[in-house]
C-alpha cells in the first residue's frame, strides 16, 4: 500500500528539521571541511587508507563535532588526547583537530555562502501556513549562522543545536535528546512530531525516540539504508510532501 503522506501528516503538530542536507546544502561544505583537515593528517602520518569521503558518511555524518573526530579516528587506530575546547585549532587532540575542522567550514562559509534547497523552503513554509510549529535540530555547533547565511533565521524560534546540547550536558544523534528537548520545548510530546532527517544517525535518533512520523530525505546515502535505520518514508526532496500538508491538523 502506498504510504498515505496526508494522513500521516494530520496528526502531527510540528516539524523538526536537521539542518545540513535537509534545509541546506552545508553538507557539501563540511565534506569539503572533513577533507581538509584529515587528508593531509593521515598522509602525514603515512596511515592506509587515506580519507575519502566515504569516510564522511560512515563515522561523521550527523553526529556531534567531537564525535566525528573520535570515530575516524578510532576507524584509524588512532588514539589522541581528547584536549578542551580552549585548544587551538590543529592541535593534535580531538577539540583541536574539531576545532580547526571548524575553521575551515567557516572560511568555506564566508567566501561561498549557502543557499537553501528550494524545495525545502516550499516545504518549511508551507509548514508553517498550515499552522504547524517548527524547530531545527541540528549536530552542528554553527545552525544559528547557517540559517542566517541562508536567511532563514526568521522562520525558526526554537534551534537545539551543537552549543545547546552541551551546555544542556545532552548527548549528540544518534542519541534522540536533542529532537525530544525541542518537542519539549515547542510544548508537545514526541508523538505529535515529524522529524526531517537526511542522516542514519539523525533517522535513529528520532526513532529511537518514538517521534510520530520519521521523515528521511536521500540526499546521496540512500533510500534503503534510511529506511533500514527507522524511516517511515523516504523522498528525493521535500516538495514531495506540501500538498501532504492541505489537510487541518487533528484535534485530540
Amino acid at each position: 500500500m502506498p504510504f498515505d503522506h496526508a494522513s500521516r501528516f494530520a496528526s502531527i503538530k510540528a516539524v523538526l528539521f536537521d539542518l545540513d542536507g535537509v534545509l541546506t546544502p552545508t553538507v557539501d561544505i563540511h565534506v569539503q571541511a572533513w577533507s581538509r583537515l584529515f587528508t593531509p593528517y593521515l598522509a602525514e602520518r603515512r596511515v592506509e587508507p587515506g580519507y575519502s569521503d566515504d569516510d564522511y558518511f560512515a563515522y561523521i555524518d550527523g553526529r556531534p563535532r567531537v564525535d566525528g573526530v573520535r570515530a575516524l579516528l578510532a576507524s584509524r587506530g588512532i588514539t589522541v588526547p581528547e584536549g578542551s575546547p580552549g585548544d587551538a585549532p590543529g592541535d593534535n587532540t580531538v577539540w583541536g583537530l574539531g576545532l580547526r575542522k571548524n575553521d575551515e567550514f567557516f572560511a568555506t562559509l564566508e567566501s561561498d555562502g549557502v543557499v537553501a534547497y528550494p524545495g525545502s523552503v516550499d516545504f518549511l513554509d508551507a509548514t508553517i501556513h498550515s499552522g504547524r510549529l517548527v524547530a531545527v535540530v541540528s549536530s552542528s555547533r554553527n545552525a544559528v549562522s547557517v540559517l542566517a547565511a541562508a536567511g532563514l533565521d526568521d522562520r525558526f524560534e526554537v534551534v537545539v543545536d551543537g552549543l545547546v546540547a552541551t551546555e544542556a550536558g545532552m548527548p549528540g544523534k544518534p542519541a534522540p535528546d536533542t529532537f525530544v528537548y525541542a518537542a519539549e520545548l515547542l510544548g508537545l510530546s514526541p508523538a505529535e512530531c515529524a522529524v526531517i532527517e537526511d542522516a542514519h544517525s539523525g533517522v535513529q535518533a528520532a526513532r529511537e525516540g518514538d517521534f510520530g512520523l520519521v521523515v528521511g530525505v536521500d540526499r546521496g546515502v540512500g533510500a534503503e539504508g534510511l529506511l533500514e535505520s527507522g524511516a517511515d518514508v523516504v523522498v528525493s526532496d521535500l516538495d514531495e510532501l506540501v500538498t501532504a500538508l492541505d489537510a487541518p491538523v487533528a484535534v485530540t
